[in-house]
């Protein structure tokens, strides 16, 4: 059991430290703001269902609704539909009054997000009026006046599956959005960006995605797991259809202002990723491996959680194992990757983040929350272990969105 247990520490070395580096190395390719532009700008064309998800949203959803309306658009190429699932609020009423159509799901049963959006396609490809692209947001966003032509655009230029540049709506409520910020910031541009510059699959953030509707009426929605995005990504890349993303379409988002809602959203977070892998990272790899794709090889690594985080925090444990403890002298650990080896990546992963802020010009302001946002990167570890540890459990909890702020509010 002894010789097993050493083992077992000097493989997780290499895993920990192969895989933190084979993700800095694809996220050098984001210091790039973005590819040469190769695609066409294109007349507006495409007509669009864009589908808002609402439960009990009383308090946020009519800026939003003020912001669809008047997008920078063609009012007659696209219609609002908010999807009122299981409200027992004003949500219906506020949509109403706002033009758009209101959408009224009662279901008990099956809650959350992706049976909402699965109940809300089904109705709409049986109404009279069919669309070209279906454009899915929560009801506590905010959308960049843009949005739809940037969708135009890459639809018109052949793909078929978009993501928009996700922005948080509340970044100075308090250390845990600004916290969300800092990782939002990075993951644009070091994740999503980079990825679109290798070619390789970008990955769906359960708002501000764009669907071409004949796809989805060939593959069926299908994604009702705690984590939709993550699910529909997956069946995608199975089948060769590589998302897309698109940096110029922003959609500003709320995230929880305590670490209390924090924590419930990400162990949520993560017992959907922990589903999506059990259902496709074997067919994954099994991909990636048939066709020697570093690219599908990359999407089956972001099922099992999101891995960035979790790394970090991998690489300062095993970097506090080796450098502050006896553990390798006591029971004879071999020093597998050496001591320079791991603080040279703990330097070079931290400074990626006030990198990217300076990179992204974030005021001087947020630098601030470098402070706590080590504290909040570790919080990953105990959330993923739980979070797998509770896989099974399916259930939907509501996250609270509280800030009623309008479009203008974010220019400022």
């Amino acid at each position: 059991m002894h010789l097993v247990l050493i083992i077992i520490a000097d493989i997780l070395q290499v895993i920990i430290f192969s895989v933190t580096i084979f993700q800095f190395i694809i996220s050098l390719a984001g210091y790039k703001k973005r590819k040469v532009e190769t695609e066409k700008k294109h007349a507006p064309e495409k007509t669009f269902a864009v589908l808002v998800a609402a439960h009990n949203e009383e308090k946020v959803i009519a800026p939003l609704l003020d912001n669809l309306n008047n997008l920078d658009y063609p009012k007659e190429l696209y219609d609002v539909f908010v999807i009122c699932d299981n409200c027992t609020d004003c949500t219906a009423q506020i949509a109403s009054e706002h033009g758009v159509h209101a959408m009224k799901r009662f279901d008990e049963v099956r809650k959350g997000k992706g049976y909402a959006v699965e109940w809300m396609l089904n109705q709409l490809w049986q109404r009279d009026r069919q669309f070209d692209a279906v454009v899915i947001f929560d009801a506590d966003n905010l959308v960049s006046e843009n949005f739809l032509h940037e969708m135009n655009n890459k639809l018109l230029n052949g793909h078929r599956v978009i993501q928009g540049y996700v922005e948080t709506k509340n970044p100075y409520d308090s250390w845990v959005t600004l916290s969300y910020a800092i990782s939002y910031w990075f993951m644009n541009r070091l994740w999503q960006q980079a990825r679109e510059n290798w070619g390789m699959p970008n990955t769906l953030a359960g708002t501000g995605m764009c669907f071409d509707a004949a796809l989805l009426k060939e593959m069926g929605w299908n994604a009702t797991s705690l984590t939709e995005d993550v699910e529909f990504t997956a069946r995608c890349v199975i089948q060769g259809i590589y998302p897309t993303w698109a940096n110029d379409a922003i959609i500003y988002d709320e995230k929880p202002i305590t670490l209390r809602s924090s924590i419930r959203q990400r162990i949520r977070w993560i017992r959907g990723h922990t589903e999506c892998a059990r259902r496709y990272m074997k067919p994954l790899l099994g991909h990636a491996i048939r066709s020697r794709s570093f690219s599908q090889f990359d999407a089956a690594l972001y099922l099992f959680q999101p891995i960035r985080f979790l790394l970090v925090a991998a690489v300062w444990i095993m970097t506090f194992l080796q450098l502050a403890t006896p553990l390798y002298t006591h029971f004879a650990i071999l020093k597998v990757v050496p001591d320079w080896g791991w603080i040279l990546l703990n330097i070079l992963l931290f400074l990626q983040f006030p990198l990217v802020m300076l990179l992204e010009k974030r005021p001087l302001k947020s630098y601030w929350g470098l402070i706590l946002f080590p504290v909040f990167q570790f919080t990953w570890f105990p959330i993923t272990l739980i979070g797998f540890l509770t896989s099974k459990n399916k259930s939907w909890h509501h996250t609270v969105h509280t800030r009623s702020l309008r479009f203008e509010d974010m220019k400022e």
